[in-house]
This record gives C-alpha cells, structure tokens and sequence, in this order.
C-alpha cells in the first residue's frame, strides 16, 4: 500500500471492509456448498444454489445502476452488508434445527439480491476516496485484498465447518457485520456527481454505453463467457469427496488455490505492470485458463489439483486486472454505478450461472467430463471473441491512446 493510501483513514476502513466482506462470502460459498451436498448428494442442487443467486441479481441489475448513482453510494453499501449480516445470521440459527433444502435456497436467492448492490457501490466508491492520481495504485491494493481474504476465507470456511454449519454461518454473519460497520465510518470528501434526470434513457445508460464501446464490451463479455463454461467452483465439493477423498478441509484448501494464484499474479503485476499488448496478454490468459480448468478436470491427485486451481487464478487475475481498469479508466462517474452494475452481472452471471451451467452438466455427463468440456468451451469461445473483437485482440495499452 503506497504511503498516500496509509495516510488516507477512509480508504483504509474501506480496505478493512472490503476483506471482511470478502472473507464472509467465502466462508459462506464453502459452507452453502458442503451443507447442500451433505443434504442431497446432488450435483443438480450445488448448480441450483448459484442459479438462487443470480437470478435475484440479473433481475436487479439496472435499477441497481441507477439507485447507485443517485444515492449515497456508502449508505448502499452499508446496508446491502448488514443485510447479508442478518441472513446468514438466520442460516446459523436454522442450521440449528435441522434447516431443510429449501429455505437455504430461498436464504441463497435473498442474498443474491443484497449482494447485487454491494459490488457496483463499492466500486463506485472508492474513486471518490483516492482521487484520479490515486486509483491504479487504490485497485491494485484492493485486488490484492480480495485475493487474500480469498485464500484465507475458504480454508477458514473449512476448518470452522468442522464445528458444524453454525459455525460457519455464524462466523460468516459476524465478518459481514463488521464490514457494515467498517463501510458506516467511511467520509466522502469528493463533490457529489450531477444527477442526471430520471428516464428510461438513464435507466439503460450503462448497458448503452458499455455497447458503444466495443473494447470494454469484448473483454467483459470474454471474461463472462470464459468462466461461464470453464468454471468448476461449484463442482468442487464433489471433487473434494468423491474423486480426491478429502473432507470440508481439503475443500478449503481446493478453493483457495485460485485466490492463491491470483494473489500472486496480482503482486507480480503490481511490480510490472500491463504495458503493452494489453490485448494480445488477455487472450493468452485466458487461452492458460481454459488449459488449466482441463488439467484440474483429467486430475486425481491433489497437488495437481491445486497446482491446476493455482494457474486457474493466476490466468483469471489478468482478465480482471484488464477488465476493471478499462472499466474504471474510461468510464465518467456520473455513470460509475451503472457501468459497474452492467459489470458486476457479467461478473455474475460467469459465477453463479456457470455454478448452475456446471451442475447440469455434471448431472448429465458426470463431474469430469463436464470440467473437461467446460475448459474446451472457453477454447472454442477465445477463437471466436478473437474475430469479434479485433480491437480487443490488438488492444495496445489500458488507456485510450490519443489515436484511438
């Protein structure tokens, strides 16, 4: 962290309330996946689960948008975090008492909705804390972040899991209470954007204006369709059991290994910077990603396992270290919250809909199989992208040239 950011009181409550909010949703993702399998042993209802999330979230996605960029973004962030608090508080205490299936996908579907308004608010917000000069250095460190509490989260998720579901939940609720009243602390000092007039044109002004830019559009989309089809997370309980024969902590241990690798990634991209051949570096990144979700799908060792999970991370880092500085480099922050809010249901739609799209096809073909076909899609969809997006492909720099 630069000594501008150590210095800047507000960025760090938001850094600390980032990590706990992240940690959280970790240990929830580890415990709602062991908890669903360890209730029906059915790959179909671990793909349920992230369908009970994401539908919430693609429904909410443009008055999202909208409501971040004409409220308070600290206030929004605060309570979608304390709502998330209260819900897992209540699958701690329904754990308790024999909790059926069902209510854990009707808690899944509720938290979906409140964690829609967390990311674009977040994002949105933190430009408003650091200033222009500040923000490379401010993402970077809050990448960083994310990716620890990503590697700590689900191995904490499976130890704490062995005391029991509870447990999990609870400790979950805790760290989602703490980020709320972290975020509650933090002061805005930058002007408050001109609220444009409400209309269905600002309304759809994100969507609007991701599609005239056809850079940002690419590499969001490519990173959607990517991990939508090479995506494997949601799998990993039943490759934890039933392939590696390990328990809650080997699932723990299995889904930090992607934070793992992208926290290095991170670092390493914090020292050398994406210079040249932004786009070029993209499409190789993701040609090593589809590449390792085959090697994780042919394994049956766990070092391999891991090691595979690792560059699964690492390659996924510079898709998200391209895609967010486009994003945020390029966007006016009168829109922030609607861009961001067309970004984070790509973003979700890879991740909770790639959990349900890997429990179908598990369902249909077997766990191995539909890894394997999930790494060859993301091949399949690179070359394609590669032809539609020609600017992407040939993308020289994160930001805009004067030529260009």
């Amino acid at each position: 962290m630069s000594s501008s950011l150590r210095h800047n009181t507000s960025f760090r409550r938001f850094w600390m309330a980032q990590v706990a909010s992240s940690t959280a949703y970790q240990i929830l993702v580890v415990a709602l996946g062991w908890h669903v399998y360890d209730l029906t042993h059915s790959a179909m209802s671990l793909g349920l689960v992230g369908l009970a999330q994401f539908l919430p979230q693609l429904s909410l996605t443009l008055p999202v948008g909208y409501i971040v960029d004409r409220h308070d973004r600290r206030r929004i962030a605060f309570y979608a975090q304390a709502s998330c608090a209260l819900l897992v508080a209540a699958l701690a205490l329904g754990s308790r008492y024999n909790l059926h299936v069902a209510s854990i996908f009707a808690c899944a579907a509720l938290l979906g909705a409140a964690r829609a308004f967390e990311p674009p608010a977040m994002q949105s917000l933190l430009p408003a804390l650091v200033g222009t000069a500040s923000l490379p250095a401010a993402l970077a460190t809050n990448a960083s972040a994310r990716q620890t509490a990503t590697i700590v989260g689900p191995a904490l998720g499976g130890l704490v899991y062995l005391l029991g579901p509870a447990a999990a939940y609870g400790s979950s609720a805790v760290l989602f209470f703490t980020a709320s009243r972290l975020i509650a602390g933090v002061v805005v000092t930058a002007a408050a954007a001109k609220r444009e007039p409400a209309s269905l044109a600002t309304l759809f002004g994100g969507v609007a204006f991701v599609r005239r830019q056809p850079v940002i559009l690419g590499a969001i989309s490519l990173d959607l369709f990517s991990v939508l089809l090479g995506g494997a997370t949601a799998l990993l309980p039943i490759v934890a059991r039933d392939i590696l024969l390990t328990g809650p902590w080997g699932l723990g241990l299995l889904r930090s290994a992607p934070a793992a690798g992208a926290l290095a990634m991170s670092v390493y991209l914090a020292r050398r910077p994406l210079r040249r051949r932004v786009g070029r570096t993209l499409f190789i990144a993701v040609a090593g990603f589809g590449l390792a979700t085959i090697g994780f799908g042919l394994s049956h060792w766990m070092p391999t396992s891991l090691l595979c999970l690792a560059m699964l991370g690492a390659t996924d880092m510079i898709s998200v270290v391209v895609r967010s500085s486009l994003v945020q480099l390029e966007t006016p922050d009168a829109m922030r919250g609607r861009v961001s809010a067309v970004n984070s249901i790509f973003i979700g739609t890879s991740n909770q809909l790639g959990e349900f799209e890997s429990g179908v096809t598990a369902a249909w073909f077997g766990t191995v199989p539909a890894i394997v076909l999930g790494g060859l899609g993301t091949l399949l969809i690179l070359a394609l992208w590669a032809r539609l997006f020609p600017a992407l492909r040939q993308r020289e720099t994160l930001e805009r040239s004067s030529a260009s």
